[in-house]
């Protein structure tokens, strides 16, 4: 910064290249982790579906249930969180969820599945809207859909790794002590989540005034930034005046296709795989990657054009369509193997860049404490959708004997928010 007040642009530059490299990796790799944990049972299922009995329905289920601990616990997290501050909470999450996750190797009875999924809900509850809420102590809106992008490349990035270290942990552990190769995935698979739980709480920073990291000059350049983005909107807005917002409820119904759509492709992409033609879970593991490779780079070059062209919705409507029209043509792929990855290669596409395409609509009308509510209650209600598509992909399933059903409903739900999306004023969530 000069002495006049002004700031140099090679200051702030290098500044937010310096945030980026300290907060973004670790973030990144919590999520990447905590995704994990919660798709998994989409491999484990190859497995324990026949072990233990399951039908369709039970897994649709059990996958589902767990948006509904997470839908009741997440807007009380994300406030607590706001209070006392993201080091702390965000580790005790992660924790909390590790051991939960490693307890699924006992798993005998539906029962029990439902209820380990139901806690795993209620422990990860908070995580995911609340690195969305800290990411807003940092930058600016301007900057917003780009770190967002950047922190959400976990997914893919937790598909691209995680699929073929299933797949290659349930067919080198099967057996093992008298372990089936699934039990073995939920064990080594929840042991990075508590030592990550442990390392968050004594590597990162409640805000910018806490961090010991920068120089006051940075400090200063940082939150004069986030005012000026703040003092765009209402930085008061009551949480009642936020939820009587017409505009929140109809993120709440774009993002609930958003996740319709995003646990549709990931916990049936093992199944539609296996459909095309596939055999062995390692195999299965290894062509995972694919589409989910496609799915980082469409993420980040979305979020870069985004925020360029300023024309977020209509990024996202797009999003949304490419997902739709693709995943309805996988199942209809059948055991044509390669037009299948194909289009599940381009559905990944799609499906993945559209959530951090989204969220920068909302956290552009919202702050404070406003924005700790706003952000968890969209979160909380759209992530119904997790529940809901499971559970009907998994009946219907079970009904027609054939994924295409399922696959087309969650289709038709994606055309749905893209149509929302448009239908939103642009003046403030495109600037």
């Amino acid at each position: 910064m000069t002495n006049s007040g002004a700031i140099d642009p090679a200051f702030e530059a290098a500044t937010y290249r310096k945030v980026t490299g300290r907060l973004l990796p670790i973030l990144i790799l919590c999520y990447l982790v905590a995704y994990l944990d919660r798709v998994n049972i989409g491999f484990a299922r190859l497995q324990m579906m026949d072990d233990l009995g399951f039908s369709e329905t039970v897994y649709g289920f059990g996958a589902g249930i767990f948006f509904i601990g997470y839908f009741l616990f997440e807007v009380p997290s994300n406030i607590i969180l706001h209070r006392v501050g993201a080091r702390v909470w965000i580790g005790r999450i992660m924790i909390t969820w590790g051991m939960v996750s490693g307890a699924f190797m006992f798993v005998k009875t539906p029962l029990m599945f439902y209820s380990l999924r139901f806690l795993l809900g209620l422990a990860e509850a908070g995580f995911y809207p609340g690195i969305i809420l800290y990411l807003t102590y940092w930058f600016p809106s301007g900057r917003r859909a780009r770190m967002t992008s950047l922190f959400m490349t976990a997914i893919p990035i937790s598909g691209i790794f995680g699929g073929p270290v299933s797949g290659w942990i349930m067919q080198t552990f099967a057996g093992t002590h008298g372990w089936d190769g699934w039990q073995w995935l939920f064990l080594i698979e929840a042991v990075p989540s508590v030592v990550l739980g442990v390392v968050v709480i004594f590597y990162l920073d409640n805000g910018i005034r806490s961090a010991k990291w920068l120089t006051e000059p940075e400090k200063v350049l940082l939150e004069r930034r986030v005012a000026e983005d703040g003092a765009t909107v209402n930085a008061h807005l009551s949480i009642g005046a936020m939820l009587s917002d017409s505009r929140i409820w109809l993120m709440c119904l774009i993002y609930f296709s958003c996740a319709v759509g995003q646990y549709g492709l990931t916990f049936w992409m093992p199944v539609l795989i296996q459909t095309a033609g596939v055999k062995g879970v390692l195999m299965i593991g290894m062509l995972t990657a694919v589409p989910y490779a496609a799915g980082a780079v469409s993420m980040l070059v979305l979020g870069h054009s985004a925020d360029r062209r300023r024309t977020r919705r209509a990024h996202l409507a797009f999003a949304l369509i490419l997902g739709a029209v693709a995943l309805s043509a996988s199942a209809m792929a059948g055991t044509q193997t390669v037009l299948a990855i194909g289009c599940l290669t381009l559905a990944a596409a799609g499906i993945l860049a559209a959530a951090p395409l989204f969220w920068s609509l909302p956290t552009a009308i919202l702050r404070g404490t406003a924005a700790a509510a706003g952000i968890a209650t969209i979160n909380s209600v759209a992530n119904l959708g997790g529940f809901i598509s499971p559970t009907v992909v998994g009946g219907l399933r079970d009904m027609t004997g054939s994924t295409e059903a399922g696959m087309f409903a969650v289709s038709a739900t994606l055309i749905m928010g893209a149509i929302v999306a448009l239908s939103i004023s642009g003046k403030l969530v495109d600037r």
